[in-house]
């Protein structure tokens, strides 16, 4: 898919956010979400891990937007420093600070009629979040230094990968903003969670990083592939990207062999093992007991993957019916908890009889 990138982003479109890989289920689902709120020009919301694909999917619904002909401006919310963020953003006329040698327009300005995107939005101090609040109101910016509003007409996607929702709570995000951005959301899953979304994006590293022209088309062995779909990726795509790119460096013969394929010893580590049966005593506190009940869930699942079908089946079936009393028969706040989509939740529900 072409998508236009504006000539003064600062983000160059990495080699991962052209990764339109959506085979799993649980990618066909998020495309469906995509697809759905794409029209509008509602702000939205993407959560997810590190390394998950968060551009890609902000690319992805600009893309389908109708505002594909104009800009995708792409920044790092986390890069901007508390002295230079406003001028970044909304620009600045000459002379309006030191070193302002030169009237320059913001990222802001630069989107007009286009999408910006705004990575890593929880890392923004409380003073930028209430200028953000008000250009999302006002529909206009002002320069550093001018007192002249500039009208914009810009789609806002922010993303994150911390709990926005925990940070309102502690003070360190403004309720009114997060509201504002809370339109469209989009949760997207773990590569874990999508395997079979593994395999596709393999070969699309293998192709990309492998840049001879003349060689032979690399391919990857099946005992290779099985390595790769038993890894648990808790760097997600940017992880498998990696992995394949020093595969495709160390190969020979035109095949990847599993002796090509290494991991960090950070990724091997294993996830300390929790009991579903600890004591509520033990448990300081409900955010606590929901970390308790997800990795339980997760670890349980890795293991039930290798077991017999009858086998994984009433493990989800007794952990879905978990999740859901303890989130009280709520379908949102299960998926949260559970890290997958609600249309997920709701189809288990149905499936074990739960609904």
């Amino acid at each position: 898919m072409s998508i236009y990138t504006h000539p003064l982003s600062q983000t160059k479109q990495h080699v991962r956010a052209r990764a339109n890989i959506f085979v799993d289920p649980l990618s066909q689902a998020l495309l469906s979400r995509m697809q759905q709120i794409a029209p509008s020009d509602a702000n939205a919301l993407i959560i997810g891990e590190t390394g998950t694909g968060k551009e890609l999917v902000a690319r992805q619904i600009h893309a389908l937007s109708h505002r594909k002909y104009g800009p995708f401006i792409a920044v790092n919310c986390g890069a901007l420093t508390e002295s230079l963020a406003e001028s970044e953003l909304f620009g600045h006329e000459k002379g309006a600070f030191t070193g302002a040698v030169n009237s320059r327009i913001g990222w802001f300005e630069a989107a007009h009629n286009g999408t910006l995107f705004l990575d890593e939005i929880g890392d923004l101090s409380l003073s930028m979040q209430v200028k953000l609040l008000r250009i999302l109101q006002e529909r206009e910016i002002v320069r550093v230094g001018s007192l002249k509003p500039i009208p914009i007409n810009v789609r806002i996607i922010a993303a994150t990968h911390v709990d926005l929702e925990q940070a309102v709570r502690e003070g360190r995000f403004r309720e009114d903003l997060f509201y504002r951005l809370y339109v469209a959301l989009l949760n997207i899953p773990k590569l874990a969670d999508r395997r079979q979304d593994i395999l596709p994006l393999a070969k699309f590293f293998v192709e990309r990083y492998q840049t001879d022209p003349h060689a032979t088309p690399l391919k990857i062995s099946d005992l290779a592939a099985k390595k790769l779909l038993q890894h648990r990726w808790p760097g997600n795509i940017r992880e498998l990207e990696n992995t394949i790119h020093h595969a495709v460096l160390v190969s020979q013969n035109g095949w990847i062999e599993p002796e090509n394929i290494s991991f960090s010893s950070l990724s091997q580590a294993k996830a300390p093992v929790l009991s579903p049966f600890k004591l509520a005593s033990e448990i300081q506190s409900a955010s606590q007991a929901e970390v308790l009940l997800q990795h339980t869930f997760e670890q349980l699942f890795a293991a039930a993957n290798q077991l017999d079908t009858n086998i994984n089946d009433l493990l989800e079936g007794q952990f879905i019916r978990s999740a859901y009393q303890h989130c009280q028969y709520n379908q949102v706040h299960t998926a949260r908890l559970l890290g997958v989509t609600r249309n997920v939740v709701r189809t288990r529900l149905i499936k074990y009889g739960l609904l």
